[in-house]
């Protein structure tokens, strides 16, 4: 190895852990090549961490070893893989080696780039390990998308960000966000994603995992992390696949009864046309990193308390970096072909037809509306209030002149869906003024709110309510 190698932390994190005299255990890598591994061997001195590596290419072998599965680069997968080669481990080891070795299982299962196929390139990736002799096991499983043109490429970022999760297991699972932090060390956003981490057992004891699917947009690996009301981390990809979904970004901060209105009279709508999607309907409640840098800071407390609101009320939460709502339809779009509906006010409406919101494009606002309004997708406005007591709609915007005709164009041809069954006593509500309310004591704040949230947030303190 020359010297140039070390200026590569990858290569420095693998001598390192082949030097530890307590990290010991097995390599199982399906799909790319043994890329992971090659690393340890390549430093020198892997005798010292490398206990086996193996990789079961052939479906009849790999389903003989770890048992049938769907898919094969699935979660599923990659935890039949964990499961059997830990249990090797311990088996085989234990008696010789488990009082003086922190035992360990890298597995990755992944499809990248073929020879002939240019299918998206994605993979599972995980490790389990103690953090002492005999001592409980823990896990991290991340969901990674290969992002670089070439195969080769493609196997040298694998073979970097597996170094970096085993080292991370070892140096840093004290600190779970600093771990995040090092995955891409060595490499870009440019040629890999993570879009879902996932850290169980003891050593991770306190950690909450969508906290960590947010630390994956703060920290630029990748532009949108999901979980479930039940705060379970879920990856897109799976989430999104043949179904139709509909969106409403906001603050949510706190639901209020005009965020839950919009969302309800989209859903009336946009449910029965879209019954026919394969999987179903699923309702996402999306928060911007925008929305939640709003004060400068990101404030992990205030996010966890806006998606416990969220989860009492069943909700999906999508937390993305997508400024423009075109970013997020692509985004969406890149993972089911079913219809996407997005429920938004009719102020959001009037934005998405500023033109200052498109300079960054080529073709400028018809570039951006283009791939806002792909076939399929719906936007449902609900009115808002205006300063003299009117009530404007999606019938009666008035946008720019020289956009009007194709306003009415979207319009007319039911890309823009005006809510009509609408609540006129509510309109008049702000979330901003709801908070401030609630912060300051003022109980009506809880007359703006759906029963549930303000129940939730009396009996948590969230948000800031006063004990």
């Amino acid at each position: 190895m020359g010297a140039n190698d070390f200026n590569l932390q990858v290569n420095r994190k693998a001598l390192e852990l082949n030097l530890d005299g307590r990290v010991y255990g097995t390599f199982a890598e399906i799909g790319a090549g043994q890329e992971v591994a090659r690393r340890f061997f390549y430093v020198g001195a892997a005798a010292g961490t490398v206990a086996k590596t193996m990789s079961a290419y052939d479906m009849t072998f790999s389903d003989e070893i770890y048992g049938t599965v769907e898919r094969y680069v699935s979660r599923q997968r990659l935890w039949g893989m964990l499961d059997h080669e830990y249990s090797l481990l311990r088996e085989r080891l234990d008696a010789k080696l488990g009082a003086d070795k922190t035992f360990f299982v890298f597995a990755d299962t992944v499809a990248a780039r073929g020879y002939l196929s240019h299918n998206e390139s994605h993979g599972w990736m995980g490790i389990r390990f103690q953090t002492e002799p005999r001592g409980e096991v823990n896990e991290i499983i991340i969901h990674v998308r290969m992002l670089d043109a070439e195969n080769i490429a493609q196997q040298e970022a694998l073979g970097i960000i597996g170094v970096n999760l085993i080292y991370g297991a070892f140096r840093h699972h004290a600190d779970p966000a600093r771990l995040i932090g090092t995955l891409l060390d060595d490499l870009t956003p440019r040629r890999i994603e993570v879009d879902m981490i996932r850290f169980s057992g003891p050593a991770f004891a306190k950690v909450d995992n969508r906290l960590m699917s947010l630390q994956l947009v703060a920290q630029g690996l990748g532009r949108a992390a999901m979980f479930r009301a039940d705060g379970e981390v879920v990856q897109p990809a799976e989430e999104l696949y043949k179904r139709a979904v509909l969106i409403e970004r906001g603050s949510f901060r706190p639901v209020t009864h005009v965020t839950f209105e919009m969302l309800r009279c989209a859903h009336d709508d946009f449910a029965p046309r879209e019954k026919a999607a394969p999987r179903g309907v699923l309702t996402l409640a999306e928060i911007t990193m925008q929305n939640l840098l709003s004060t400068g800071e990101l404030d992990p407390q205030d996010f966890l308390d806006r998606t416990d609101i969220l989860g009492a009320l069943g909700q999906t939460v999508l937390v993305s970096n997508f400024g423009e709502y075109f970013r997020l339809v692509d985004y969406i779009a890149r993972h089911t072909s079913e219809a996407i509906g997005l429920a938004l006010g009719v102020p959001s409406l009037e934005e998405i037809f500023l033109e200052k919101y498109y300079e960054g494009l080529e073709g400028g606002i018809l570039e951006g509306l283009g791939r806002l309004f792909k076939k399929g997708v719906r936007l449902y406005a609900y009115p808002r209030l205006a300063a003299d007591g009117s009530i404007v709609t999606a019938d009666n915007l008035r946008v720019e002149p020289k956009l009007r005709h194709l306003y009415t164009y979207l319009r007319e041809n039911d890309f823009i869906v005006p809510v009509s069954d609408y609540r006129e006593d509510i309109l008049g509500i702000k979330s901003p003024e709801v908070l401030a309310r609630l912060r300051s004591g003022d109980s009506t704040w809880e007359q703006c709110v759906p029963p549930e949230v303000a129940a939730i947030i009396r009996e948590r303190r969230l948000l800031g309510c006063p004990g």
